[in-house]
């Protein structure tokens, strides 16, 4: 197990033994390892680690994010996400980060360190067109929080149904909106999916919100429709990340940056507490997994 906690939530289990390992310093047996939970943000050791576990099993993540982990994953290991333990924090990180910099807040903020009155008028959330492009759990949830704030919603997934638009019409919808929220997960697919041409395309002043990966905007091509000041963003993932200290990202005005923290809440440890202690006992009794990714 990757945390203390974890470890507690299933040690009870009839026929576990559970031992705790960091990702750092080798673990005292990783050969009699069955079932696996890596660290939150998985180290490079953690990942390789994994090919020293002959009798791994299973892969139990902590996040709902997995590329990363599938060139490590041994043949014939059965890995499974934490689709929905991160959805309540990932959706207030997004709701607040829209308030935040639609009213300013940031920059209202360093006038009160300054100790300067900044009295203006500022763009509101109410009557905006938001535009989530991922619209799964997260995406589900954050249209929830949203909901009192008196906001046109449209939704965009990967393939379009029913009162969702697939993500091959966003050139024909980012115009109309006034904050784009992503909530994509990342995949090859995704990828750079938020391009010079894409970002072109969306109206003047309109807010980007990244609540999903950094690789899926092009970077440079932010940096200039923001330092041009034409567009805002908040973001809680950057690519690169970390975000070097000298890169321009921190000091563009109208960005607002949060280190990769929007599901990183007391909520989200004690729902990932739980989804672990449950897929733990299934594999012991010998039931089903929820959240099966691979194989």
């Amino acid at each position: 197990m990757a945390r203390a906690d974890l470890a507690a939530a299933v040690a009870d289990l009839p026929g576990a033994t559970v031992d705790v390992y960091d990702g750092g310093a080798e673990p005292a047996a990783p050969d009699e390892v069955e079932f696996y939970v890596p660290v939150l943000l998985p180290s490079p050791a953690s990942l390789e680690i994994m090919a020293r576990m002959p009798r791994l099993r299973v892969v139990q993540l902590q996040t709902a994010g997995y590329d990363g982990v599938v060139p490590h994953l041994p043949a014939g290991v059965t890995l499974c996400n934490a689709r929905g333990a991160h959805d309540a924090g990932t959706a207030e990180w997004a709701v607040g980060a829209i308030i935040a910099s639609l009213r300013r807040f940031p920059e209202f903020a360093a006038s009160q360190r300054a100790g300067r009155w900044d009295y203006r008028h500022t763009p509101a959330l109410a009557d905006s067109r938001v535009l989530l492009v991922g619209y799964g759990a997260i995406g589900r949830a954050v249209e929830r929080r949203l909901a009192p704030f008196e906001v046109e919603i449209t939704r965009v997934a990967s393939r379009p149904r029913d009162g969702v638009h697939g993500v091959a019409e966003l050139p024909g919808l980012v115009p109309h909106a006034d904050v784009v929220v992503l909530l994509v997960p990342a995949t090859p697919q995704t990828k750079g999916l938020v391009d010079a041409d894409l970002l072109a395309r969306m109206k003047d002043g309109a807010l980007l919100v990244n609540a999903a990966r950094g690789s899926v905007v092009d970077t440079a091509a932010l940096v200039a429709e923001t330092a041009a000041g034409r567009l805002r963003a908040a973001l809680d993932v950057t690519d690169p990340e970390p975000l070097p200290a000298d890169h321009p990202l921190w000091r563009t005005p109208g960005v607002f940056l949060t280190p990769h923290v929007a599901g990183s809440t007391p909520a989200s440890s004690r729902r990932i507490a739980r989804l672990v202690r449950e897929q733990a006992r299934r594999y012991l009794t010998g039931e089903p997994l929820e959240n099966v990714m691979f194989p």
